[in-house]
């Protein structure tokens, strides 16, 4: 039996419903809507209690039903999804993941934004019944689901216009190394909008070029470099085999890749094992600067869940590197950077805006900008 909320359809919940994680699926096309509620509600664990077409039926649905996660499309008819994840967030906190089934790099930035509003993750939408992948996408889409249920999200206040925000006090942050020849950051769930806050922030003739792992579900690399780009005064790309890092510019991992530095500052793309089940894996980057720039390297490691990256902080750090962990009252997630900490494996633990600061000084520090000349 459903029951019915002006145009919400809401399966009758079974009694062992509260043992589950509850979620609700945003989605305007029907047929795609009953295939992703199939392949929810097939998993044990799982219980699809309700499905809209819209922005404005999910945000009603949201408060009545306050599920554990949200499934969301982004193109929907009288409110789109990236509207609807920012009003979410600010009425009724709930962990979102996006699921597109835009492949269009262009389109794709929109899910960026969503992100900057709150949601936790971007997924392709699970390929059908029959195709060589649907048993894997199916796969990543039931374990973000069940990943993202434990995040604790937290309002969002409505945003107000304003203009860019500056680091502060950078010199006071800044115990200077002589110099500093590359920056590397690491991030997961909820990286994105820490990593497009920290890179607005950098000045156009920042002097370093700057190394990103962000675990992100394959496909839509292209699409966070087209909109980080946006937002910041340096280059970003998706760094390619072969290429020397510059100066001012900034290297994304692209998907499916391990991503090192060797010497002579050439990057280098591998297809080697997974390392904490992931490839690109932060741990990866970061202890090839260990091995080339020691003492003359930056590393950040930020937002995200499980130990990614942390280890290799630790071993930066014992060679004389700046390294970075992100505060847990600014990370949508206190996994990596809080494995980290636990590690004493970083130099500073910051908020975005203050990491920015610190990377600011570095750079402007006198030894190191001749340095790069």
């Amino acid at each position: 039996m459903d029951t019915r909320l002006h145009g919400i359809t809401v399966p009758e919940l079974h009694k062992e419903t509260t043992q589950l994680i509850k979620v609700l699926v945003v989605e305007d096309s029907p047929v795609v809507r009953e295939f992703l509620i199939y392949i929810l509600n097939a998993d044990p664990g799982i219980r699809v209690i309700g499905s809209v077409s819209n922005g404005e039926e999910a945000i009603e649905a949201v408060k009545h039903y306050r599920p554990d996660v949200i499934t969301m499309d982004i193109h929907m008819p009288k409110m789109d999804g990236m509207e609807a994840t920012r009003r979410i967030m600010e009425t009724s906190p709930t962990p979102i993941v996006i699921v597109s089934g835009s492949t269009d790099p262009h389109e794709n930035s929109k899910m960026f934004r969503a992100m900057e509003a709150g949601a936790l993750a971007v997924l392709i939408r699970p390929t059908g019944i029959g195709h060589p992948d649907h048993e894997a996408s199916v796969r990543e889409l039931v374990q973000t689901v069940k990943l993202m249920s434990e995040v604790k999200v937290v309002r969002r206040w409505p945003q107000t216009r304003r203009g860019p925000v500056l680091p502060s006090s950078p010199k006071a942050l800044v115990d200077r190394p002589a110099q500093v020849k590359v920056i590397a950051m690491g991030a997961s769930t909820g990286g994105p909008p820490v990593l497009q806050t920290i890179l607005a922030m950098l000045p156009r003739d920042f002097p370093l070029p700057v190394l990103i792992v962000q675990h992100i579900a394959s496909g839509f690399v292209t699409s966070f470099v087209e909109w980080l780009a946006q937002s910041s005064g340096l280059p970003v790309h998706v760094a390619v085999h072969g290429e020397y890092i510059a100066p001012s510019h900034v290297y994304v991992a692209p998907d499916e890749f391990q991503m090192k530095v060797v010497h002579g500052g050439k990057i280098v793309l591998t297809k080697d094992e997974p390392e904490n089940g992931l490839r690109p894996s932060v741990s990866y980057l970061f202890r090839s600067l260990a091995a080339v720039y020691g003492g003359e390297a930056v590393a950040v490691l930020l937002t995200g869940m499980g130990r990614d990256g942390a280890e290799e902080l630790r071993l930066l750090k014992g060679k004389g590197a700046v390294t970075i962990a992100q505060d847990k009252d600014s990370s949508v997630v206190h996994g990596m950077p809080g494995e980290a900490i636990k590690l004493d494996a970083a130099t500073y633990i910051l908020a975005p805006d203050k990491i920015a600061a610190v990377l600011i000084g570095l750079a402007t520090n006198k030894d190191n900008k001749e340095s790069q000349r």
